[in-house]
């Protein structure tokens, strides 16, 4: 009795670790492709799962996870017949894990050397300049001509980027003296575009100051006009009253005299005080009218008679 019971003990040990041993915990972003007797059974996703021991055996573990691959740099000869290194990476993801399984024997070297072949192609067909300058354009034909190429696989191919060009060295050193000679071209041009405002600009200082010289030269002539014109003004305004001041003085000395009913001997005196100015002039001959030449008799006369007058008289006489 105690034999048979060690051997059901034996047997329900091994049940039940067979059991255990067809469990599986597949982690998050990950398959397992499962085979039976060598058969393709199933996939089974994230979470816990449960196969046949000895029957099932899970065949390969494949991440959804996006991927990526960076190559060695590879010769490439473009249309001009320039040889070059290029190198690429190239990103892609698993969309069915049983074609990936079974669709190609290795996938990811079957996919550099699809992308290896893809690339000489493409470049074979322009010359390096375009090659240089059209990494977009390339980097879309490749990845819509490999994403076509490894749908049988189970593969998306996502993105494909130029890494790194390299041209010969020869090459290299011509296209940094063609750069050099265009900075230093572009650099002239902008010099020569910053001298010509900086002299426009001068030029239109210089414009400017002479308008606004101009301007204040014109200003202050007319500024001189008008005080010469309010002094000839004030001048010819004073000439004008002094003449009036004048002729009403002699206005006011004729009436008066006219009052006073002045006698011949009076203006006769008068007349004498006038020929009197007259001598201090700067002329060397006079002409003395008849009516006057008789007047130094007269004069003495007066004198006479001015003796035996009263004072009074002998004032208002002269």
């Amino acid at each position: 009795m105690d034999w048979w019971f060690y051997v059901i003990i034996f047997i329900v040990v091994l049940i039940i670790a067979l059991a255990i041993s067809g469990i599986r915990i597949v982690p998050q972003a990950k398959v397992y492709v499962v085979e039976k007797l060598g058969l393709y059974n199933r996939t089974l996703g994230a979470g816990f799962h449960w196969i046949a021991p000895f029957f099932c055996r899970v065949a390969k573990k494949i991440s959804l996870k996006e991927q990526v691959m960076d190559y060695d740099p590879q010769s490439v000869i473009t249309k001009d017949n320039v040889t070059m290194q290029i190198d690429t990476v190239v990103f892609f993801e698993i969309t069915d894990p049983k074609l990936y399984t079974y669709g190609v024997e290795n996938p990811k070297m079957a996919l550099e050397k699809l992308t290896s072949t893809t690339l000489r192609n493409i470049v074979g067909a322009i010359e390096l300049d375009e090659t240089l300058t059209s990494r977009d354009l390339i980097n879309s034909k490749m990845t819509e001509i490999l994403d076509v190429a490894t749908d049988p696989w189970g593969m998306k191919v996502t993105r494909v980027e130029l890494k790194n060009i390299l041209p010969p060295k020869d090459i290299r050193e011509a296209m940094e003296k063609q750069m050099r000679a265009e900075r230093e071209r572009r650099e002239a041009i902008l010099k020569a575009e910053g001298e010509k405002k900086s002299m426009i600009l001068q030029a239109e200082g210089v414009k400017e100051s002479q308008i606004l010289q101009a301007e204040a030269n014109k200003q202050a002539e007319i500024l001189k006009a008008e005080a010469k014109r309010q002094a000839l003004i004030a001048e010819a305004e004073g000439q004008a009253e002094a003449i009036l001041k004048v002729q009403q003085a002699q206005a006011k000395g004729i009436e008066l005299v006219r009052e006073a009913q002045a006698d011949n001997a009076v203006l006769t005196l008068k007349a004498y005080d006038a020929l009197v100015e007259v001598s201090k002039g700067q002329a060397t001959k006079l002409i003395i009218p008849s009516d006057i030449q008789s007047m130094a008799g007269l004069v003495a006369s007066l004198k006479e008679v001015g003796t035996d007058m009263p004072t009074d008289a002998t004032k208002k006489i002269k």
